[in-house]
């Protein structure tokens, strides 16, 4: 039986210039490091960098809406956007659903989100606000 997200695994072409940009948003914790990869923790989430040359960089518009979302308390969000805008960090999405959001890319082009609030305050708003043809189930 599946009980969670065990790790995510992300190619980057610069390691060096990855484990950089992990290192600097606040949470993340650098455990290991070797030649082709690093571990970093995020609460309970277990983040893996892997170098992989054939990586490309795809421009947000020209990717699917796939991406990664990480939890932020909103005491904290103001700062977190701030520190991403300070280092010139790609916004690739304005935040349109309840919640506050903010959605930016990595070195590598993956697309990350940083959100206050989880699934339980998602269905909340939608229960009030449903999507086109929402069904809810117990």
């Amino acid at each position: 039986m599946l009980t969670g997200i065990n790790h995510l695994t992300l190619a980057v072409t610069d390691l060096r210039r990855s484990v950089q940009f992990y290192q600097q948003l606040p949470g993340m914790v650098l455990k290991a490091k070797w030649e082709r990869g690093a571990y970093f923790e995020c609460g309970g989430l277990w983040l893996c960098l892997s170098l992989d040359k054939t990586r490309k960089f795809w421009e947000p518009e020209a990717s699917d809406y796939t991406h990664y979302a990480f939890s932020i308390a909103e005491k904290d969000f103001e700062g977190f956007q701030s520190l991403l805008e300070q280092a010139g960090v790609i916004i690739w999405k304005i935040n349109k659903s309840e919640g506050k959001s903010c959605y930016f890319l990595d070195p590598d082009g993956h697309k990350l989100e940083a959100h206050v609030g989880g699934l339980q305050e998602r269905l909340e708003a939608c229960r009030l606000k449903p999507y086109d043809g929402m069904v809810f189930y117990p």
